[in-house]
């Protein structure tokens, strides 16, 4: 990190939601995973220092304002602590002062849209803003991976790098490169209102791997190569056979009983209206389902899956570049 302007009163950093398409699990044991951003759903992370003085050096207080509950706001404020202990010390934090951190979050958390990975960029952000410092991708990455970690164990790093891209991304083993976009479409994104449980989901795949000989080669098989056909139809404007492979992909997980009777239900509610594809995002056994339509039935879509027990939908038109 590089001195890059003078400190200011208060800094301000933004990211976020992120949704994979294909990888799920398969990224955290080396295969590729393939996401998109979410540019809808924002995190706004404000850092000032605080007048009040505290007993130790660089104490630092929490506000969640949004979706998060108290209890994931404590919950988070754990791995983001460690953050800020990371960052690069000014006079400030040496002395004693306060530093107050407010968050305003939109993205609902544990429903793999990467709400933890985002407040967690917006924060190194606002602290870069706050201190006058220039922080380079790979800096954030790291920093982020620090909240990461503590939050969800050894994290795959896909969501600290979606959260902050504003294209299609492929990604593997912490290494990431835009993808090319030649399909027309919308996604729907919609939330089941359960909180997903990505560790027992991660757990319960370990477990079954264990139980059946065989079975992780055939998985990782399977995923790696929906998800090479799924990165090719992007680039090249198939959309009905992308929309395939999220289907493809969503059976795969539900094999593994990764799946949920409500997620599946609303997986079906969107093929049934029309949807091109449609799959579970995220870690598994709650969360958000994430379809492929034409721009033409995506309304369609959206309410239908709201009939089926969607909480709150998003519509996210598929293009190269998400930049407002």
């Amino acid at each position: 990190m590089s001195q890059g302007r003078r400190s200011r009163s208060v800094g301000v950093g933004r990211a976020h939601a992120k949704a994979v398409l294909l990888g799920e699990h398969a990224v955290v044991y080396g295969a590729e995973a393939l996401a998109v951003p979410l540019p809808q759903l924002t995190v706004t992370a404000s850092a000032r220092w605080s007048s009040r003085r505290t007993e130790g050096p660089g104490d630092v207080s929490f506000t969640v304002t949004g979706p998060l509950s108290r209890p994931v706001a404590a919950q988070a404020s754990d791995g983001l602590r460690r953050l800020v202990r990371q960052f690069s010390p000014t006079p400030r934090t040496e002395d004693g002062a306060h530093l107050d951190v407010t968050l305003d979050c939109a993205i609902p958390h544990g429903r793999g849209l990467g709400s933890s990975a985002a407040c967690a960029r917006a924060l190194v952000l606002a602290l870069a803003d706050l201190q006058g410092r220039q922080v380079t991708e790979d800096e954030t990455f790291d920093l982020v991976q620090t909240a990461e970690n503590v939050a969800h164990g050894r994290s795959s790093g896909v969501d600290a790098r979606a959260v902050g891209a504003w294209a299609p991304l492929l990604f593997r083993e912490g290494e990431v490169r835009e993808l090319s976009v030649g399909c027309r479409g919308v996604f729907v994104v919609a939330d089941s209102g359960v909180v997903g449980r990505t560790k027992a989901a991660v757990e319960q795949l370990r477990e079954g791997f264990q139980r059946h000989p065989g079975a992780k080669e055939e998985f990782l098989r399977r995923a790696a190569l929906l998800t090479e056909e799924a990165r090719h139809a992007l680039a090249e404007g198939r959309a009905e056979q992308l929309g395939t492979r999220l289907t493809d992909y969503h059976e795969v997980l539900r094999a593994a009983g990764l799946s949920t009777e409500g997620i599946d239900g609303l997986v079906g509610a969107a093929l049934t209206a029309g949807s091109l594809g449609a799959k579970i995002t995220g870690g598994g056994l709650g969360g958000c389902v994430i379809a492929l339509t034409t721009p033409e039935q995506a309304d369609e879509v959206e309410q239908r899956l709201r009939a089926a027990g969607a909480v709150r939908t998003w519509a996210v038109p598929l293009r190269g570049s998400f930049r407002e």
